[in-house]
């Protein structure tokens, strides 16, 4: 891949997707497949004025191999340093940047259950030193070409050529073209027009259909709105972008309040496992009953993580024609399937999308309805025809989706 466009796409993830602010710490988290293009993106950041960068590397097969061998009390528990770790970046709120490359399958034959319980208890550790971060760092993930992933989505081609082939999907995707920061400038734009319509319709419920079966409702929060694109940060008041790609209009529906049956549009990768081919049922807002072809033991799992996995903490719309599906690949990969297709998410919902946010304790925007959980799962249901109409106040009913594309 051609040097100067893989710098711009660092430059992008550095100077866009983080925002990475002069004297500011980076951790860059990254698994072992481009250390050249990890290098380039610590020297963006270094360029964009970090005083620190760091990073963490990791490896599928290590993760194997800790799961088989150490005792679930090992794996439940955080060292003093690790612990210190996380009370540093409470202190100092870097910028986290998370380079992706993950095997689809490099989890599989792991012990399911063992791996999702000590998840679980390593999580709860972390949860209220993450507490007094949340909403105030910027963070970025962004993707790199794994061999073993390139494989996955292009299994016809040599090695190589299947890695130069992801890179370019990626960079494509991603609006790493000649001009990348005035690219994402206008799509944000965009989608900030996209978000001001919704939230001036009052809506109530969205109502979904689909001929695949999808037949479902979900109510929103009166004070929710929809977000899309950039985020600000609390405190620094620093905008930046979570995700590139991305192309959805999201919000946090209101905890307890959804029913009804949704089916997949396209599998589902969890720490390195496939869920493929899979539906949930809703009644009262939670998953009461769930299946899937293929990774049904992985689903159940992450469904049981705590009592916040089974209900919904986001609804995302995203028109069929975005970037993402129009590059005719499915890329096994969550931060891009997501940004293909409309989609909800279980577990975890997002505190900032109530307006007015950080007026509010955690606790009291659980109590307004935002879910709570250690995990938080997108899963795509977007096709083609699927059509998603706005209950507004007063009952008055509004076309958001039609054909699986924007109705206004």
């Amino acid at each position: 891949m051609n040097k100067k466009r893989l710098q711009k796409y660092a430059n992008l993830i550095a100077r866009v997707g983080a925002n990475v602010q002069k004297g500011q710490e980076v951790m860059i988290y990254a698994e072992l497949d481009q250390p050249e293009f990890v290098k380039t993106v610590v020297d963006e950041c270094y360029k964009a004025g970090a005083a620190k960068v760091s990073v963490d590397w990791s490896y599928q097969p290590l993760t194997k191999s800790h799961v088989r061998y150490c005792s679930k009390k090992v794996l439940s528990t955080l060292d003093k340093w690790q612990i210190e770790k996380w009370e540093h970046q409470a202190e100092v709120l870097p910028c986290k940047i998370y380079l992706i490359s993950e095997d689809p399958d490099g989890l599989a034959g792991i012990n399911q259950k063992k791996h999702a319980e000590t998840m679980a208890a390593r999580s709860k550790i972390i949860k209220p030193i993450r507490n007094r971060m949340e909403n105030k760092y910027q963070w970025c993930i962004a993707a790199v070409p794994g061999k073993e992933w390139a494989k996955k989505v292009f299994p016809g081609e040599r090695v190589g050529a299947a890695v130069e082939k992801l890179w370019e999907a990626i960079l494509t995707t991603s609006r790493v073209d000649d001009d990348p920061i005035a690219a994402w400038a206008a799509h944000n734009a965009d989608l900030a027009k996209r978000c001001e319509y919704l939230n001036s319709l009052g809506i109530k419920e969205l109502k979904y259909k689909a001929a695949n079966g999808t037949d479902f409702r979900v109510g929103l929060l009166p004070n929710a709105v929809f977000m899309a694109g950039g985020e600000t940060t609390l405190g620094r008041g620093v905008y930046f972008n979570p995700n590139i790609p991305t192309e959805e209009a999201f919000t946090s529906p209101r905890r307890g309040d959804a029913d009804g049956i949704v089916y997949s549009s396209k599998p589902l990768s969890v720490d390195g496992q496939l869920v493929d081919n899979f539906w949930m049922r809703f009644e009262g807002g939670k998953v009461v009953e769930a299946g899937a072809e293929y990774g049904e033991e992985t689903l159940k799992e992450l469904l049981a993580m705590d009592e916040g996995a089974s209900y919904l903490g986001e609804v995302a719309l995203v028109p069929y024609s975005s970037p993402i599906r129009e590059s005719g690949l499915l890329f096994y990969n969550t931060l891009f399937d997501e940004n293909a297709a409309c989609h909800l998410a279980i577990g975890r919902g997002f505190t900032n999308t109530l307006v007015d946010y950080e007026k509010y304790t955690e606790e009291e925007a659980h109590k307004m309805g935002i879910n709570d959980s250690i995990i938080h799962e997108d899963f795509m249901i977007g096709t083609k025809d699927l059509s998603i109409t706005a209950v507004c106040e007063g009952g008055r009913e509004v076309a958001i989706f039609r054909d699986g594309e924007w109705a206004f």
